[in-house]
């Protein structure tokens, strides 16, 4: 337990410190190779990477969409049920953030508009790993499909089968998916980044991954010739608030879950009750004897924090300092301390609303920032899957009203042939009267 009033600033620090990520120099340096070796080689590489990492006896990167359609008929009917609840609520929501374009005149005869357009081609990375993620593609393929996007290029490591998981097969299908590759980690993000005699070259990545993924998605979108990329990430992470009547089971549970997700993960509770602190982590131990990925969650916790603060409203602020990805409020009064909540991915009001729902089914998207840039960056949602570009006409009584002060603008910077482009035409309007 951690007694937040009693700390040094550096303390404070120390406490929310993240989990250290993985060497940063080896790892920039090895991505960098495999990024290097994919764009002189291409699917050569990309191939030749797979092998070595999850299928030694894949020949060809392209899924057939026939192959797709006959994985999805593996998956039951209960899972199916699932799969098409997520996938309507996913889609009500983001529907519901289609933009809407604006017209407007500043100045007689000056009219300015803002558009939005779908981005051509995407790329959805889809992590391999222990577990099948078709939450993740529809996260991703879902607001792909509803923003209009020609190309949705789906990116995922096969099985020694040479297969994808039929879960992850039914969801690509829903989401209108057709364009499938069997690659993954840093490979597969310089496949769509680069382009190579498979893949054809997308605009934007989305998706999580690895360091070795997340690594390769910062390479190529700092360099002119990539891509761009959903938003920077790290570990994966939850903090709870919660006041002293908060279920001590529900806490732990959701610590839990976050921490099953992998062993950099990074579970924290922070309160005004030093009762609670204790019953939930008597939770902890014992809800974690029965997870199947006990070991995983059980390394995770060791990066547990239990902090206790003097008041909910130090609680909020120790929140708020920490920036997560996931915060969950259990609280009496959950929504009433919304306008106090500044820096979070999302957010879960009340006892009812574990993670777990906006991981899957709620209808939110479970794309966040993490690793504290919930400071600065958004939950994915569809105008990432947008552009916005912006249109003026001026008219002939437009340049007249406004011409003079662009004029004076001009000539007050030094730009003399801006001050020309307006000038002739006024002129000439002074000829023509």
């Amino acid at each position: 337990m951690i007694n937040w009033s009693s700390l040094s600033a550096a303390d404070k620090a120390s406490a929310l410190a993240r989990p250290a990520m993985a060497d940063s120099a080896a790892l920039r340096t090895t991505v960098a190779e495999i990024l290097t070796a994919v764009e002189s080689r291409g699917d050569e590489a990309v191939l030749e990477y797979t092998r070595r990492f999850d299928s030694a006896g894949l020949n060809t990167l392209r899924l057939p969409v026939a192959q797709r359609d006959e994985l999805a008929t593996r998956v039951s009917p209960q899972v199916k049920s699932a799969i098409k609840t997520a996938f309507s609520n996913i889609k009500q929501f983001h529907d519901a953030q289609y933009p809407q374009d604006i017209r407007l005149t500043t100045t007689p005869g000056v009219v300015c508009e803002q558009r939005f357009t779908a981005l051509e081609a995407v790329g959805l990375y889809i992590p391999g790993g222990s577990a099948p993620l078709p939450s993740t593609v529809m996260m991703l393929g879902v607001p792909a499909m509803v923003a209009g996007c020609k190309r949705k290029v789906l990116c995922t490591p096969p099985n020694q089968a040479q297969e994808i998981a039929p879960e992850i097969a039914f969801a690509a299908q829903c989401c209108g998916i057709e364009e499938i590759y069997l690659c993954g980690g840093a490979q597969a993000i310089a496949a769509m980044a680069f382009g190579t005699q498979s893949i054809i070259k997308v605009d934007k990545i989305f998706g999580p991954g690895n360091s070795f993924v997340t690594e390769a998605k910062q390479q190529v979108s700092q360099r002119a010739d990539g891509a761009a990329i959903d938003m920077p990430a790290g570990p994966s992470e939850v903090l709870v608030l919660a006041d002293g009547n908060a279920d001590a089971q529900f806490v732990a549970s959701d610590l839990l879950s976050q921490a099953e997700h992998g062993p950099d993960s990074q579970a924290i509770l922070v309160t005004d009750s030093a009762a609670l602190i204790n019953a939930v982590k008597e939770a902890v131990t014992e809800q974690l004897t029965h997870l199947s990925r006990n070991s995983i969650a059980a390394r995770a916790m060791e990066n547990a924090r239990y902090i206790l603060a003097d008041s909910l409203s130090e609680a909020i602020s120790v929140s708020n300092d920490y920036a997560p990805e996931h915060l969950i409020v259990q609280c009496d009064n959950a929504r009433e301390l919304l306008p106090e909540l500044k820096h979070a991915g999302s957010i879960f009001l009340g006892p009812w609303s574990p993670e777990s729902a906006g991981d899957y089914a709620s209808g939110t998207n479970h794309v966040l920032p993490t690793y504290g840039y919930a400071r600065n960056y958004s939950s994915l949602g569809l105008l990432d899957f947008m552009r916005r570009y912006t249109i003026q006409e001026l008219s002939a009584d437009g340049m007249r009203n406004l011409g003079p002060a662009i004029m004076q603008l001009a000539d007050a910077e030094g730009l003399d042939a801006h001050k020309n482009a307006v000038g002739y035409r006024l002129n000439k309007l002074q000829q023509n009267d």
